[in-house]
C-alpha cells in the first residue's frame, strides 16, 4: 500500500497572482492547493532595477501564507532593448542587475517574452461557452477590422487574405462606437500581466518604431540580449525562460521570433548558456496546428524551467478559443505525460501554473481579471492535478518510485 503522506507530483503546483490589487488573494490560492506563486513587481516601471528591498518583501508576503516565489512572470524586458535603441545597452545593464538582486533572494526561475509591443493578445474577454461559462478567444478578422478601419495602418489590408478583408469590414459595419471602442481596448490597452498600453495613436508610433526591423533583426536583437545576460544568470544560477508569442504568428506587421518548434531549436543553437531556457505555453503554441506539443517537449525537456497548462480550441484562419484544461485541440494527457517523464529524466520540479481559466459559477458576478479568476484556475489546477497523479500511478516506471519526487529540487 502506499504510504508516502506527500502526493508525488513531479511539477510544482502554482498560480499567478498580480500582487496587493489582484481580487484572487494568496489566501485564496493557498486553499486551492498551490505550493508557489508565481508573480511580478509591476509596480517598477519597464527598463527600471527591481530593488532587493521590494523582492524581498513579495518574497516574504508569499511565505507568511505558506508558499514559495516558484518563479518571476515576468521581468519585463524594455522596447528599447527589442528595438536596439541608443541607450539599450545601459537597460540590459539594469536587467543584469534585476537578476542580480532577484538571486540574491532566493528568487532563480525568471519568465519574460521578446513579443514587440503587445504581450499576449486577445479579442474577446467574455464568449461565452454552450454552458453559460466565459472564455477568452482571439478572431483574426476583429484584429483586422481594428488594423483596417480604427488603427488605420498603412498598408494594412494588403496583409490580409480578401476573404479576412470582407469579414472585416462587414464586422466593422455592424458594431457601433462602444463595440469598436471595446474592440479597441481590448486589443491595445493592456491585458493582466501586459507590459504596455497603448492608445491607437500611441500604437501606430510605436509600429513605426519597428521599421526596418524584421524576423531576423529583431531574433538577432534577441541573441544579443540573451548573449549579455546568459553568462551572468549561468553564475548565479538564474534560469532564464522565454515565452513564446501569444498569438504565434505576426499581427500589425510585427515580426514574431519565438512561435515554434524551429524558432526555439535555433534560439537555443546560438545561445547555449546552460540558463537560456523555456516557458513551455501549451496553449500558445497549439495555435499553431504544425507545433507537436509531446515532441518540443521531449526535444526541449532539459531546457524547460516553467509549464503554462493551457488548451485552446482551434478555429479557421488561426481563430480559437480557451477550452476547459483537459478538452480541446491539446492532447493534455500526453503533454502533461511528456513533462512529468522530463522531470523525472532531469531530476527535477518543473514550475507549472494552470493558464488562465474560464470565469464560471459565483466568479460571473465578480470583478476579475480576464483569464484569472479563481475559480475556473481551481477548476484546472485540480483537473491536472488529478490528471498528474493518474499518470503516476498508471505507470509502472513511475509508481516504483512514488516517493523520489519528495526529494526532487525545484526547477
Amino acid at each position: 500500500m502506499h504510504t508516502n503522506a506527500r502526493p508525488p507530483f513531479t511539477m510544482e503546483q502554482s498560480m499567478r497572482w498580480f500582487g496587493p490589487a489582484d481580487p484572487v488573494s494568496l489566501a485564496d490560492l493557498r486553499q486551492a492547493g498551490c505550493e508557489g506563486v508565481v508573480t511580478a513587481l509591476h509596480h517598477i516601471p519597464n527598463g527600471a532595477v527591481w530593488p532587493v528591498e521590494d523582492i524581498a518583501a513579495r518574497k516574504r508576503e508569499i511565505e507568511e501564507h505558506g508558499m514559495r516565489w516558484s518563479a518571476v512572470e515576468s521581468l519585463p524586458v524594455d522596447e528599447r532593448i527589442k528595438t536596439q535603441r541608443p541607450g539599450f545597452e545601459a537597460v540590459i545593464d539594469n536587467y543584469i542587475a534585476s537578476l542580480r538582486n532577484l538571486a540574491a533572494c532566493g528568487v532563480t526561475v525568471v519568465t519574460y517574452n521578446f513579443m514587440p509591443l503587445l504581450d499576449w493578445t486577445r479579442t474577446d474577454l467574455a464568449f461565452v461557452l454552450p454552458d453559460g461559462g466565459r472564455a477568452l478567444k482571439f478572431e483574426l478578422d476583429a484584429v483586422a477590422a481594428y488594423d483596417i478601419h480604427m488603427l488605420r495602418r498603412p498598408g494594412a489590408a494588403d496583409a490580409y487574405s480578401p476573404a479576412i478583408r470582407a469579414a472585416a469590414a462587414a464586422r466593422w459595419d455592424a458594431m457601433d462606437d462602444a463595440r469598436r471602442l471595446q474592440l479597441e481596448r481590448t486589443i491595445i490597452k493592456g491585458l493582466p500581466g501586459s507590459e504596455e498600453s497603448f492608445t491607437s495613436s500611441d500604437f501606430l508610433a510605436a509600429i513605426e518604431g519597428y521599421a526596418g526591423i524584421g524576423h531576423d533583426r529583431l531574433r538577432d536583437n534577441l541573441v544579443h540580449f540573451l548573449q549579455r545576460v546568459c553568462p551572468v544568470a549561468d553564475e548565479l544560477g538564474v534560469r532564464m525562460a522565454i515565452h513564446p508569442d501569444d498569438p504565434p504568428y505576426t499581427m500589425f506587421g510585427l515580426p514574431r521570433v519565438v512561435s515554434t518548434e524551429a524558432d526555439v531549436a535555433a534560439l537555443f543553437e546560438r545561445v547555449p548558456n546552460p540558463s537560456n531556457g523555456l516557458c513551455f505555453c501549451a496553449g500558445s503554441f497549439s495555435i499553431r496546428p504544425d507545433n507537436d506539443l509531446v515532441r518540443m517537449v521531449e526535444r526541449f525537456g532539459a531546457r524547460i524551467w516553467f509549464t503554462h497548462l493551457r488548451n485552446t480550441r482551434r478555429e479557421a484562419n488561426g481563430d480559437f478559443y480557451e477550452s476547459p484544461h483537459l478538452d480541446g485541440s491539446v492532447d493534455m494527457a500526453a503533454v502533461v505525460h511528456a513533462l512529468v517523464t522530463a522531470g523525472q529524466r532531469h531530476a527535477r520540479r518543473i514550475v507549472m501554473r494552470p493558464d488562465h481559466g474560464h470565469q464560471i459559477l459565483d466568479d460571473l458576478r465578480k470583478v476579475t481579471n480576464p483569464g484569472y479568476s479563481a475559480i475556473g484556475r481551481l477548476k484546472g489546477l485540480a483537473e491536472l492535478r488529478g490528471l498528474e497523479m493518474g499518470i503516476l500511478y498508471s505507470d509502472p516506471a513511475f509508481a516504483a518510485r512514488t516517493a523520489a519526487p519528495a526529494s526532487l529540487p525545484a526547477t
